[in-house]
């Protein structure tokens, strides 16, 4: 008999109309005859509680959650996976029974996407920013056996925080450095990450306050942004004799454990490759 009901999923962000994830997840769902559907929604902070309220009524397998909800989803979720509790923000949230189990994925797609360029052991790291992403990507930079890090951040408390969580729960050497103008990465640094929103479109014109005369050549610079892919942060770095690596990666690896978490299936990578790459008009 046929079904006229999908499984449903999705994102809760704001800026929701620039998020690609949904062009990703509805071509692996399709390639793999799942009748799985992906919306992405535009839910602002007051609406969270609502918007969670409504995927549960309506029998969600689960949904991502984006800026601004990574931590203030929290209070919502009745378990959280360990990556989650070590990370302290979450990006994908499990629905079953009625109960919200939160996990997070950006890490993950982060090393994964770093590991096709160079591997992440031993690397001497600098991550501008303090929020869900960045807190993600350290934990498993740190995981993954990267050397040192240091975090950036204009927020001193928050930045500080941070440092000593990685530093004090992983094996990596990580520390705290405020984010003067016109920051000098230092010259040691052997990947240098974007784990901001800074120059997401529409805002694709802002960049990050840093002297781009610092950047190290044949260093990695890199950033979580998808969307552009090439952000004038990247632009900068290629152009200083850097390897550039973009958040598309990131993006598709993030999906595929996404898709994993939800309905149990390993989805086809290079097809929700193309998908992005023709959401954002490179194909």
């Amino acid at each position: 008999m046929t079904s006229f009901l999908s499984e449903l999923t999705g994102s809760f962000s704001q800026s929701a109309a620039e998020n690609p994830t949904v062009a990703v997840m509805e071509a692996g769902y399709a390639a793999s005859n799942l009748d799985v559907r992906y919306i992405n929604c535009e839910v602002v902070p007051e609406k969270l509680s609502e918007a969670v309220s409504g995927a549960i009524a309506m029998g969600w397998l689960g949904f991502n959650c984006s800026l601004p909800h990574k931590e203030a989803i929290l209070e919502y979720l009745d378990e959280l996976a360990p990556s989650a509790q070590l990370i302290g923000a979450v990006n994908t949230v499990v629905i079953k029974n009625g109960r919200l189990v939160g996990e997070n994925t950006d890490g993950k797609g982060f090393v994964e996407a770093l590991r096709k360029v160079r591997d992440p052991k031993d690397a001497r790291t600098v991550i501008f920013g303090a929020g869900g992403a960045a807190r993600a990507i350290a934990i498993e930079l740190a995981l993954a056996g990267a050397h040192k890090i240091t975090i950036v951040n204009r927020s001193p408390e928050r930045g500080e925080k941070l440092a000593q969580q990685v530093d004090s729960r992983t094996e990596a050497d990580c520390s705290f450095a405020p984010w003067t103008p016109g920051f000098s990465i230092p010259d040691d640094s052997s990947l240098v990450v974007n784990a901001t929103s800074l120059g997401f479109y529409p805002h694709h014109e802002e960049t990050l306050d840093v002297d781009f005369s610092s950047f190290r050549p044949g260093s990695i610079v890199a950033d979580v942004v998808p969307n552009p892919p090439k952000t004038k942060w990247l632009h900068a770095a290629e152009e200083a004799g850097c390897i550039s690596l973009t958040g598309i990666g990131m993006l598709v690896n993030q999906a595929l454990v996404n898709a994993r978490l939800w309905t149990g299936e390993t989805l086809d990578a290079e097809v929700m490759h193309q998908a992005l790459n023709k959401a954002l008009g490179l194909a």
